[in-house]
Formats: C-alpha cells, sequence, structure tokens
C-alpha cells in the first residue's frame, strides 16, 4: 500500500515583491490556483491541509472550489518556517541567509517539521492521496526529509507558485520523490516565484 502526498506551494501573493510577510493572492496567483485544481480535480484526495497564512487559505480555497466534496483543514504543522540552522557542512554561500534569524526560530522550525515529517510521511493502511498546501521551505524540508540528504539540503531546493511535489510513503521500503516542482499545469506567463529567470 502506497500513501501520496501532493505538496502545493501557494499562489502568487499580491504586492509579495514589497516584502509583506502575508497577503491575499494576486490576480495571477488566483488563476495559478486555478490550474492547479484541474491539474488534480480527478485524484481522491482523503484530505486537505493548510497552512493557515492567508497566501495559503486562499489557494486553498481556490482549489477545494473545484473539488466541493473536500474541506480545507487548517495546521500549523505547514507554517511558513526556518526548517533547520546552520551547520558545518553547508556551504559558506548560505551563512548569510541566517543573519537575521534568530536562534528561538530555527529551533520552532525545526519542532515543526520534526512534527509535520511525522504526521504525513508514516505509511497507510490503504493506498491514500493527501494534498498539502503550504511554504517554499516546508515543501524543500519535505523533499530534503525523503531524499535523507544533510540538514542544510532544503536551501536551494526552490518551488514555484502552485507547483506539484508528489512523494510517495510506502510501508516496506524508503519514501520515494515522484514528481519535484512540476510546472505542466501552468502556461509560462503564470510561472513564478523562483528565485531566478528560468529558461522554461
Amino acid at each position: 500500500m502506497s500513501r501520496y502526498v501532493y505538496l502545493v506551494r501557494h499562489g502568487e501573493q499580491q504586492d509579495a515583491e514589497h516584502g509583506l510577510p502575508d497577503g491575499p493572492l494576486s490576480g495571477r496567483g488566483q488563476r495559478q490556483a486555478r490550474a492547479i485544481a484541474e491539474r488534480l480535480s480527478g485524484v481522491p484526495f482523503a484530505s486537505v491541509h493548510t497552512s493557515p497564512l492567508q497566501r495559503a487559505v486562499e489557494t486553498a480555497t481556490q482549489m477545494t472550489d473545484r473539488m466541493p466534496s473536500m474541506e480545507p483543514q487548517l495546521s500549523s504543522l505547514l507554517m511558513d518556517c526556518i526548517p533547520s540552522g546552520p551547520s558545518p557542512a553547508m556551504p559558506h554561500a548560505f551563512e548569510s541567509f541566517f543573519g537575521g534569524i534568530t536562534e528561538e526560530e530555527i529551533a520552532a522550525g525545526e519542532a515543526q517539521m520534526a512534527d509535520a515529517t511525522a504526521e504525513w510521511l508514516s505509511p497507510s493502511r490503504d493506498d491514500r492521496h493527501d494534498l498539502l498546501i503550504t511554504h517554499n521551505f516546508v515543501i524543500a524540508w519535505f523533499v530534503r526529509e525523503v531524499l535523507d540528504a544533510p540538514s542544510w539540503r532544503w536551501m536551494g531546493l526552490n518551488q514555484a507558485n502552485c507547483g506539484l511535489t508528489i512523494l510517495r510513503v510506502r510501508t516496506a521500503k524508503p519514501p520515494v520523490l515522484v514528481v519535484h516542482n512540476d510546472l505542466g499545469h501552468l502556461p509560462v506567463e503564470l510561472r513564478t516565484g523562483l528565485p531566478v529567470e528560468q529558461p522554461f
């Protein structure tokens, strides 16, 4: 039996370039959410969970409007966070990222992600599909966890707005990364959220 975990980053946030910590979706973000909803409309989801931040909740609402049998559930385990702190093995290029981040924020993020992976990367007795609408760093941590990569390796694993990542959790074998940051449902003009321009 397999458990499939579908990880979707929220749609583009309105005025995200101004550094606001949270806010509503932009018009483009709403279109992104509708596109990923259409992509996933045939999946028999057992549950839909979303980060409680506004940009994620609005993405979940846009999606479940097209999946009328599903009601998104808020989960603090999917909040935006810093999943781990610097380590000796981490490349020096990443050190500046942690300049304004406190030890308390790091400890909270580590505890949150330990609980999140325990919750959704545990095997299921039956075939099961779970949808999680969350944030870039959270998805990167899930991918790092499945690949059993070093703790710092979530850094540099980027997800576009409403990109799709799918994990498969099995009972007797290690979990696998099925798809990472798939953008096939998004036309080029809706592909946003990556740190640098990509040659799509």
